[in-house]
Formats: C-alpha cells, structure tokens, sequence
C-alpha cells in the first residue's frame, strides 16, 4: 500500500527505517528534522517531465535518542512513474499543488544526471533558502576518468547496486564507452571521506589497483545547535569495470564446485601487499613507539570485554583473549602506522579479467568515527580481516555440519590453503611478510573474530559456530 501524508517529513519517518544504509534499525519510528539540502536542476529527459530534484540533508533521531545525519536525496513529481514504483516514497498531499509523488532519488535517473551535469560543469548548488542551509561543489581530478560531459550521460540507462550496507551506489552508462558508478554517501560526517581520499591518493600514485576517479561532490550542510556547517564529502564518481565479479562470488563458488583457490589467493595477497606499498608512498606513515603499541593493546582489551559481557558464549576464553590482546604491548618490534583499507574481506575486492583485483569501499567500517576511520592504523588489520573472509568463505556452506564431516574437514583445509597462499603472495611482492609479527597478527584475527561473534549473535545465530570456531583455534596457536 502506497503510503500518503501531509509532508514529505512526514514520509520519510516510515520509510527510513526500512532502508539498508539506516542505522537505526529496529529502534522504533525516528523523529526526522530537516537540516537543509540542495536544489538539482532537472533536464527534463527522464520519462518525459521535469521532476523536483531535492537533496535533503536530515536529523534523525531515534526514541532512544541516538541521531545522525543523512543525506536522502529526493525527487517529486506531479505525475506516477510506473517504472519507478519500486522507489515510490509515498505521496504528499499538497494544497497548493495537488498530489505529489515521492521517490527515493537513487532510482530516479533525474537526480542521477542532474549530478553527473555538475559534475561535468565542475559547478556548484545551493539550498532554496540559501547556501546556509546547503551548497555543494563538483570537483574532477587532472587526468581523471571518462570525458565527463553531460552530453555522454544525459540519456544513459541507470542501475543501484544491491546488497550495500551504508551507502547507496548508482552504475550509469553499464554498456557506454566510458561507464560510471556514482557512490550516494548516506550518513554524512564532517571531515574527509577516505573512499575518496585514498583512492584518489591511490591513482595519482599510479595504482590500478583501483577503480580511477572521475570526480566528487563535497559539500556543507547545516548542524543542530546554530554551530558552524559541517564540510564533508557527499558523493564520488569513479570507472565502472563491466564484467568484474566480487571475490566473495568467486571464492564461494569454488568452495561450492570443490576447487581450489590458492592461486586467487595468492594474487589477492600480492594485490593487496602493492596497494599497502603504494599507500605507504603515497600518504604519511608513523613509526610505532611503545607508547602505540599501549595504545593498541588497551582498543584489543576493550574489544575482548565488549565481547564478552555481549555473548555468554565467550566467557570461557576470556583469560586467554584478553593475554593475547594484552601481548601486543609486549612486542620487540612492528610495522609503521599507515593509511589502511580498514574494513577489508572478500566482498571488497573484485576481479577484472584485463586488471586483476581492484580494490573498492576505502571508507574503514562504517559505524566507527571518522576520525577513527582516517587515523593510520597497522596494514595487518588488513591482512587479517581478508584472512577471516577467507575462514567464512570455506565455512558458510558447512553452517551446522559436524566437525568430523568430509564436508568441514575439506572446508577447513580450503581455509588453510587460501590463508597460506594469500600470506606467501603478500610476502613475495616486497612488503613484510606478516608472519614475521606472529603476535600482532593474532591478536588482530582474534579482535575481528569477536566481533563477529557478537554480530552473528545478534544477526544469525546459526552461523554462530564460523567465528567462535576461530577464537577457539586463535587462542591455542598464533597461526592456525
């Protein structure tokens, strides 16, 4: 049923909650405040009349009382569009104008080319009330991807990707010489996005091992309290390489079919070690004194009780994972703080069949802070995360087998394999081979393993088993 109200607010208090990138599932019908936004000009080519192109920028708060802010960019038509009915919002009852029709922006190709347009005139946009309450301007880097001319995207079909967590993703021109994914930042935070930072960083050093930027959109929205405006980035624009398939496909269907994946993994390992090389080059790096490693050792501690007093089910290893994360203050010597990928599995990667993996999503995990998300960290945390998506990759089809089965005890041995070859290729690229700092590199598994307890706790509690499996394993050897 098409839901109908007096205000497109009013709308969207239902609507949030159901979207992937919400962060406040489950936690009731929000209190939504417009902030400000931004005014988009339509051409007027998508299903035949112009459409309102509004990007709002929104205070939502919960009942309980935990607010963020959102971008939700908007598109309101006078008329239905039945190709767009998936994306209808509702329908606002409006006195002066009748009924209009709301639709989630992402799906609309009018707000996708009203931005690609000002991308392409590197222009700027502001609020209808003022650039106090919204602007925004288009930024393309020297020697960037695609032409960027309007001309080029002005008809071309539009598709958002499925599956995303926190943002919204938009491929335009799939089939069209020069194609491009256009990433919609959903929660919006002052400072820097490293999805964009880095990746920029990245292939102005030279790396393909990244889509190449086409451009971005930063802008300044308003904050509740009469405060300065926040500055941040809004969306980013980069190559769209038709035809890749995502590492997590690829590896699952080989545990699936029964093959190997050691030689994937070994030229994931070597993808990701020339990545972390190019970063090192490329950004500011920080030796790591005592004083870090203190640092590190007491985020690991709080990590295991956090875990702990979540899930029950940990309390047996409490002593044991909280010596493994206490040991990293003990170490001899670590690899310099970098710039990381921050949040790094098998469903970040992709596989070209002319540039081999390219890495994607630099934002760090999403629900830490920004500050957090761009502060150098340890290139292992890395390493270990793909390490533990290679652990759920061979396990999630053996979900509730025994142990002993054929069928886990092969899942376990792919696991291994893929760690051993992913490691030998990280190694032989140049970088430091990981398994020099043994116990940094546990600790780091063992921290992404608990979380995973918790998430899976709260998530799937049949797939509960995958990372308690690896906290059990990680704590009676440092390398499983």
């Amino acid at each position: 049923m098409t839901a109908r109200a007096s205000s497109v607010l009013e709308l969207l208090a239902g609507w949030l909650p159901r979207q992937r990138w919400y962060a406040g599932k489950g936690a009731g019908t929000p209190e939504v405040a417009r902030l400000g936004g931004l005014l988009l000009a339509d051409d007027g080519g998508a299903f035949g009349g112009p459409a309102d192109v509004d990007v709002l920028f929104l205070q939502v708060t919960t009942p309980d009382g935990v607010g963020a802010t959102y971008q939700v960019p908007v598109t309101v038509r006078a008329r239905p569009v039945p190709e767009l009915a998936p994306a209808m919002v509702g329908i606002v009852a409006d006195p002066a104008r009748g009924e209009l029709h709301v639709y989630d922006g992402a799906h609309d190709p009018a707000y996708v080319r009203a931005l690609l347009h000002l991308l392409a005139a590197e222009g700027e946009a502001w609020s209808g009330e003022g650039a106090a309450l919204g602007r925004a301007r288009a930024v393309r880097p020297a020697g960037g991807w695609a032409s960027a001319t309007a001309s080029g995207w002005a008809s071309a079909p539009t598709r958002v990707l499925g599956g995303e967590q926190s943002n919204t993703s938009i491929v335009v021109a799939a089939d069209g010489p020069e194609p491009v994914i256009v990433k919609v930042f959903r929660v919006l935070a002052g400072g820097d996005n490293p999805d964009v930072v880095v990746q920029t960083a990245l292939a102005a050093a030279g790396s393909t091992r990244v889509a190449r930027p086409a451009g971005w959109l930063e802008g300044w929205w308003p904050v509740p309290g009469g405060k300065a405006p926040e500055h941040g980035h809004l969306a980013y624009v980069c190559e769209f390489l038709p035809g890749s398939r995502d590492a997590w496909r690829e590896a699952t269907e080989a545990v699936t079919q029964d093959r190997g994946f050691s030689g994937q993994a070994h030229d994931l390992g070597a993808a990701t070690a020339e990545v972390h090389l190019t970063l090192a080059r490329a950004m500011s790096t920080r030796p790591v004194d005592r004083a870090a490693l203190d640092a590190i050792a007491d985020g690991l501690l709080a990590r295991v009780d956090w875990a702990v007093d979540a899930v029950k089910a940990l309390e047996p290893f409490t002593l044991a994972a909280r010596a493994a994360a206490d040991a990293v203050r003990h170490v001899d010597e670590a690899p310099d703080l970098q710039q990381v990928h921050g949040d790094y599995h098998l469903g970040q990667v992709l596989h070209s069949a002319t540039r081999g993996w390219i890495l994607l999503d630099f934002e760090g995990e999403p629900l830490r802070p920004l500050s957090e998300r761009t502060a150098p960290d340890l290139a292992l945390r890395d390493v270990a995360g793909m390490l533990r998506s290679f652990d759920y990759a061979a396990r999630h089809s053996t979900v509730g087998l025994d142990p002993d089965d054929r069928r886990a005890v092969a899942a376990q041995r792919w696991a291994g394999e893929c760690r051993a070859s992913f490691l030998d290729g990280y190694a032989e690229t140049g970088a430091e081979d990981p398994r020099k700092h043994a116990v940094l590199l546990r600790a780091l598994e063992l921290d992404k393993a608990l979380y995973e307890v918790v998430y899976e706790t709260r998530n799937r509690p049949t797939w509960i088993g995958i990372p308690l499996g690896a906290v059990r394993r990680l704590l009676v050897s440092p390398v499983a």
